[in-house]
């Protein structure tokens, strides 16, 4: 039986362990930002980033910075979010590596596939609507755009719009590892997210309308792939149920 003293030693341990992994989590952002400082650095960073609305635009257009320390903080802060999603399987690992001691080997096989899913599709999100959303959503707007409007984004409202459709688009790719989770915890069958398929199908359109532009290039691309992955993780989550299942569950 244990004593209060060892409850409580075992809290303080749990807590240096998550403070040890999130200053583990935190050095790898920084060496990931330090690296991409150095090479290929913010402002060509940033010039990447915005290749897809400059090719939209006329030619030899630019875009403006309405703040004063706009064209130096807003490459910083692409940098810094690049790092971030570079480093991603890096601090997955290190969440993986705390909860890890407390879970059975059955656990454990589900828990790695889900980090290494979880950040490849989070990636694959972001590349797909770099490489392919975004030439077809700043095509369209340039085209829409009447004659007499001379059209001059500024970086910091760029900055967002790229931020917030990447972040869109990393979060909807995650819908098969949400789709195994919640048929790995019991809590919806697989038989039943077929039932309701036409559901997640509206579900999904009704969500790319929210969170993209008011343009149907942009809900279509986003709800067309997530309507494909939804089908992917009602293929996978028998897989995954079966590895990560317990013997004496499976008796």
């Amino acid at each position: 039986m244990s004593t209060p003293n060892q409850g409580e030693e075992t809290f303080i341990s749990h807590l240096i362990e998550l403070r040890d992994r999130l200053v583990k989590a935190t050095i790898g952002i920084a060496i990931m930002c330090i690296g991409l400082m150095i090479w290929p650095g913010p402002s060509r960073i940033y010039d990447i980033i915005a290749e897809p609305m400059i090719a939209s635009l006329p030619v030899g257009s630019k875009m403006i910075a309405t703040g004063v320390v706009s064209p130096f903080l807003v490459p910083m802060k692409v940098t810094l979010v690049i790092a971030i999603i570079l480093a991603l399987p890096w601090v997955l690992y290190q969440l993986w590596a705390f909860v890890a001691p407390g879970l059975y080997a059955h656990e454990k096989r589900l828990i790695a596939p889900l980090v290494i899913s979880s950040s490849a599709l989070f990636m694959a999100g972001v590349a797909f609507c770099y490489f392919l959303v975004f030439g077809r959503v700043f095509h369209f707007i340039a085209e829409f755009s009447p004659q007499s409007i001379a059209v001059t984004p500024d970086i910091e409202n760029y900055l967002d719009f790229v931020m917030s459709m990447c972040l869109a688009f990393g979060a909807a790719f995650e819908v098969p590892v949400v789709v195994v989770i919640l048929v790995r915890m019991g809590l919806v069958s697989v038989a039943k997210l077929k039932e309701i398929r036409p559901y997640a199908v509206v579900g999904a359109f009704v969500i790319a309308a929210i969170v993209t532009p008011p343009d149907a290039v942009s809900m279509f691309s986003l709800a067309i792939p997530m309507c494909l992955l939804f089908e992917l993780g009602l293929l996978v989550a028998p897989m995954f149920v079966r590895i990560s299942t317990a013997p004496e569950e499976e008796a």
